[in-house]
């Protein structure tokens, strides 16, 4: 057997929690475009300004594009990767490393816009200063941001450390 083939297992977390953010993506999609949630948006800036644009469309782009496409495709790089060059992924711990930090980085990102989104939101239709409020939006979004760009560095090295340290897949 292909150690590649035994190590397959450990990559299906990034099917499932793609699949998991392609079903959130898709339900505020759904939600969106509702009547009333839809009017509520443009009220309040979407798609263009204001708070609005926080949930649709940055939201609702990060879960499903960065969160349910690009994870999917980091997770079939590393499962393909050995198939096709016959190398050996450099190290599962930063496949680990590079699933973790992304998906963390995704789900706070998202979580963090909606919550601006909609507190500020809230407060720009009572005809409240949110300026307080978004003087916190900077450093969460920075973290959250610097929490998946901590995995994609990951992803980075660990490819380019398979391809640089070559070492084959050896067969049983």
């Amino acid at each position: 057997m292909h150690e590649s083939k035994e190590r397959a297992p450990k990559l299906v977390k990034f099917a499932i929690m793609s699949a998991g953010m392609l079903f959130i993506g898709t339900f505020q999609g759904m939600v969106q475009v509702i009547g009333p949630v839809r009017e509520w948006l443009v009220s309040i800036g979407t798609p263009n300004t204001n708070p609005g644009h926080l949930i649709d469309p940055l939201a609702h782009v990060h879960i499903n594009l960065i969160g349910g496409v690009v994870l999917f495709m980091i997770g079939t790089i590393y499962y393909t990767l050995p198939r096709m060059s016959g190398l050996r992924i450099y190290s599962m711990k930063l496949v680990d490393h590079s699933f973790w930090w992304i998906s963390i980085g995704v789900l706070g990102f998202y979580s963090s816009l909606l919550f601006f989104g909609i507190t500020e939101g809230m407060l720009m239709l009572e005809g409240k200063d949110y300026s307080h409020v978004h003087a916190y939006y900077t450093p969460v979004i920075v973290t959250f941001a610097t929490t998946m760009t901590t995995g994609y560095g990951c992803f980075f090295a660990n490819i380019a450390l398979t391809i640089l340290k070559g070492k084959k897949v050896e067969e049983s």
